[in-house]
């Protein structure tokens, strides 16, 4: 991962408009995400093909619950400026008439669920940084699925979002079954995701 730091108080004239319009200049190599993660400028190599194909089975799953007001997307950029944040979360459960808006972002607190998997290199972002700002967007639902955490891959629900913090609802390791609550009411199978 590679990092473009800019200095991102307002008052010096490099504000959130300067972040988005680096974020949006960036040209980074196909596949790659570009991230704001706060205030610098992120570049992430494509994900492995295990990540990509957890999104997928959980994308399958959170579909079957679905109404269709409601759309699954996996590279919608989430803004946070409260955090200096504009993620593209792996999947992001938003309302269908939230994307209808022209552009390439919605606010973070569009989102019902956010869902982040850990990679590698970048765990600690999700495990901490995204998991702040979602909360201060007040998104209602954070799924982390980290399948690095300390040798034990685990499904990590927060929800009840306070303060820029959440409170963690459920965790368990892979193997077990998480439950999300409504609008969902699905129980999640994490015995088929991939880890590594």
């Amino acid at each position: 991962m590679t990092a473009l730091t800019v200095d991102h108080v307002p008052d010096n004239g490099r504000g959130w408009d300067d972040l988005v319009r680096i974020w949006e200049e960036t040209d980074a190599p196909e596949g790659c995400k570009v991230e704001i993660i706060e205030g610098i400028v992120t570049v992430a190599p494509p994900p492995a093909n295990t990540h990509n194909l957890a999104a997928a089975r959980l994308q399958r799953q959170l579909y079957a619950k679905l109404s269709d007001d409601w759309e699954i997307v996996q590279t919608q950029g989430i803004t946070v400026p409260g955090r200096s944040g504009l993620y593209i979360p792996d999947l992001a459960v938003i309302p269908a008439a939230a994307l209808e808006a022209p552009g390439h972002r919605v606010a973070a607190e569009e989102a019902r669920l956010v869902v982040e998997i850990t990679s590698r290199d970048n765990a600690n972002h999700d495990r901490v940084a995204k998991a702040h700002g979602y909360a201060q967007a007040e998104v209602p639902l954070y799924l982390l699925l980290d399948p690095w955490h300390s040798g034990r891959p685990t499904a990590t629900l927060f929800g009840e979002p306070e303060g820029g913090t959440y409170r963690m609802l459920e965790s368990v390791e892979y193997g077990a079954t998480l439950a999300l609550p409504e609008p969902f009411d699905l129980k999640i199978d994490t015995g088929t995701l991939p880890t590594g």
